[in-house]
């Protein structure tokens, strides 16, 4: 297996010798989920014990604390139900989504 080839890199001599900005442009941020979203967790506040386990497991980032529990940012989350499945208290339901 050869190892991939790697330019020589030549360290500049002076801090103005390092280019400005980024090294490429900015990319896409979506302002919001894209709509294929089937269902949408619900916290039931009565059986949240605030353990933070949906915080921790979520893979989107969209739970967050608040000063009355936890709540969903429904704009970037897509209904993958993970934190349903780690809450110990099962106070997360999935529910089908609706266009309303």
């Amino acid at each position: 297996m050869s190892k991939p080839y790697l330019r020589h890199y030549q360290k500049p001599q002076k801090l103005s010798a390092y280019p400005l900005g980024t090294a490429s442009e900015a990319g896409y941020l979506v302002t919001k989920n894209c709509g294929w979203r089937n269902e949408r967790p619900i916290i039931v506040t009565t059986e949240c014990i605030n353990c933070l386990q949906c915080y921790l497991y979520c893979p989107d980032g969209v739970i967050f604390k608040t000063t009355d529990g936890l709540d969903i940012d429904y704009d970037f989350c897509k209904g993958c139900g993970i934190c349903e499945k780690v809450c110990p208290k099962q106070a997360i339901k999935m529910e089908v989504e609706t266009n309303d």
